[in-house]
């Protein structure tokens, strides 16, 4: 009853928020907020009120589509849209989430609509104890000699637990005995065992010792696990192999080919024969994933890649070196590798987008905002540094938020529909890498139209002929009604003294039989002879209605003008021969002359 009060307090104690505003050119601001939670808590746990958090009232929510937009597949906290808390969709394992002893984060991005609205939750995951310390081996055998001076060391298998903090190995503990004592060397995050012997061994006394190390977490309770070490006493072999350095430093860069040989371990024993033959081992306490990526030959000591080397994955591996001889028993001299990772630009920018709508009205006033985006880039350093644009000739333009590599896609300018009702924006980014990786993403953007024009003749004002005594209410003019120009074709080139001119103009519709009647007026007269004379052709048209020829012929100094009643359509005005005579032929077999003379 008592643990159980314990687990309640726990949880209620480690709700904490702190709330960060950020006011924006006078509207709502984007918030911030943090709250944080411990591992393997329940479904359905409530972590926060995030709407009263930002400052929203409650009955505000309606409508609004108040909601968490998760980029990972899964997804671990959900928001009731009606009452805006935050709570556990699924359970939460941290050491399956983050790896190492950091601060485990997950950052959630709150969605709110009409108007849209961001906002930022993160939600630290703090360790409980809730894994026991672990030996890679339950056993481990050491054979010393008998002439093994004390204060000699000998590295014990180092034990993992993937708790961080305080919930992490503490200490190593050994049971009590006369000749061995337990060492422990901190490097950066881990601790190493070593069994140390205190005083010296006498075969013949005792020739074998068995020993139990205890690894110890510093949790409450605490937890443990234990290693069973067998000593067995022998005699021979005096020296063992001794590195250069206690901890060597190699740089390589990520995605080096597999094979590649990147370091050659060099180890001496003074020893003659076989107890001076040195074979290499990378030592058994190394986390798995390591034996994947690396190999060590344990004859010539390279140290070579056996698999893909990502510095997204991890930027430094530690690698504990083993040099034994071949003696009776043989003897062991040990180093660490540290491999530091050098990033690449192996990783184009990733682009989110964030839509409410693919349309925009056409009266949308500058600066509305139509989508949000968001870009990353898995790189490191001057790798990870994006440059984010869009394609110019659209009327639209990106606003950089608060939050780095956030930006809003907004209207530069008033749009119209009518010159242009579908654009594709086109979002480019570009890392600062060697060379530089890109990313493209479109937009397809639909412009709705607003009642915004008003009707309109295409000509205006309208010209039209009209003869006298028509007949009272007959129709004279349709506003519908088009009008058409046929062309003059010249059969032979233009020439600066064939100064003649014909036009043409043919009215369409319903006209009074009064306009079938006109007038051929023929005014011919002495034209001087030219070496080139042109046919002028007027082509058919097929229309029906009236038929005007306005022929314009210069000679010298003098101008004549040719008008006829209406035609048939394709009717041929041919210029006169030397007698100067114009022939006007009718598809009905008429044809009418007319003689001018000077």
């Amino acid at each position: 009853m008592e643990t159980e009060r314990q687990n309640r307090t726990r949880v209620c104690s480690w709700i904490s928020v702190y709330v960060a505003v950020l006011l924006l050119l006078g509207k709502r601001a984007l918030a911030e907020i943090r709250y944080s939670i411990p591992e393997e808590v329940k479904e359905e746990t409530v972590v926060g009120n995030v709407a009263r958090d930002i400052g929203f009232d409650v009955t505000s929510l309606i409508g609004r589509r108040f909601r968490v937009v998760s980029e990972s597949k899964d997804t671990f906290f959900e928001v009731n849209e009606d009452n805006g808390s935050l709570h556990v969709h699924k359970k939460i394992d941290r050491e399956e989430l983050c790896q190492g002893s950091g601060a485990c984060l997950i950052e959630l991005k709150i969605i709110v609509e009409n108007p849209l609205e961001v906002h930022y939750v993160v939600v630290e995951v703090t360790d409980v104890n809730d894994h026991s310390p672990s030996f890679p081996e339950k056993e481990q055998t050491f054979e010393i000699a008998e002439h093994t001076l004390p204060g000699k060391r000998f590295q014990l298998h180092a034990a993992n637990d993937p708790d961080s903090g305080i919930n992490s190995i503490r200490t190593y503990t050994l049971t009590s005995n006369d000749h061995f004592e337990v060492d422990i060397r901190q490097s950066d995050e881990d601790k190493i065992p070593f069994l140390v012997l205190k005083k010296s061994l006498d075969r013949e006394q005792k020739n074998k010792y068995s020993l139990m190390v205890t690894a110890v977490d510093g949790g409450k309770p605490q937890r443990s696990g234990t290693l069973n070490v067998s000593i067995i006493v022998l005699d021979s072999n005096d020296n063992r192999p001794i590195f250069s350095k206690e901890i060597y430093q190699i740089a390589i860069q990520e995605n080096t080919p597999v094979g590649t040989s990147i370091f050659k371990m060099n180890a001496t024993d003074p020893d003659e024969g076989s107890n001076g033959e040195i074979e290499y081992t990378l030592a058994k306490t190394l986390r798995r994933y390591i034996y994947d990526l690396f190999e060590l030959d344990k004859l010539s000591g390279e140290i070579r890649v056996k698999g893909n080397v990502d510095y997204e994955d991890n930027d430094v591996y530690k690698l504990d070196v083993e040099a034994s001889d071949k003696g009776t028993p043989p003897l062991t001299g040990e180093c660490r590798v540290n491999i530091k990772i050098i990033d690449v630009n192996d990783n184009p920018p990733q682009i989110e987008v964030t839509s409410l709508s693919n349309t925009v009205s056409e009266d949308s006033k500058p600066g509305t905002v139509i989508s949000l985006i968001s870009v990353k880039d898995k790189d490191y350093g001057v790798n990870s540094k994006i440059i984010t644009t869009i394609h110019d000739g659209v009327p639209f333009e990106l606003k950089s938020s608060y939050k780095e590599n956030t930006y809003s896609v907004v209207t530069r300018e008033f749009l119209n529909r009518e010159k242009l009702s579908h654009y594709e924006i086109t979002i480019k980014a570009t890392d600062c890498g060697e060379p530089p990786l890109s990313t493209f993403k479109t937009l397809n953007i639909e412009i709705s139209d607003v009642n915004d024009n008003r009707p309109h003749f295409e000509k205006n004002p309208l010209e039209f002929y009209l003869i006298e005594n028509n007949v009272a209410g007959a129709s004279i003019f349709s506003p519908k009604e088009a009008f058409a120009a046929s062309d003059v074709k010249s059969t032979a080139k233009d020439e600066e003294e064939n100064d003649v001119t014909f036009y043409l103009m043919i009215t369409l519709g319903s006209v009074s039989v009064l306009f079938i009647i006109s007038i051929i007026v023929l005014i011919a007269m002495q034209c001087s002879k030219t070496t080139d004379y042109t046919s002028k052709y007027l082509q058919d048209t097929n229309y029906d209605g009236t038929l005007c020829h306005s022929i314009q012929y210069r000679s010298g100094d003098k101008r004549y003008m040719l008008v006829g009643p209406r035609m048939s359509i394709g009717s041929t005005i041919v210029p006169g021969s030397h007698a100067n005579t114009l022939v006007l032929p009718d598809r009905r077999g008429t044809s009418g002359e007319a003689h001018t003379h000077d």
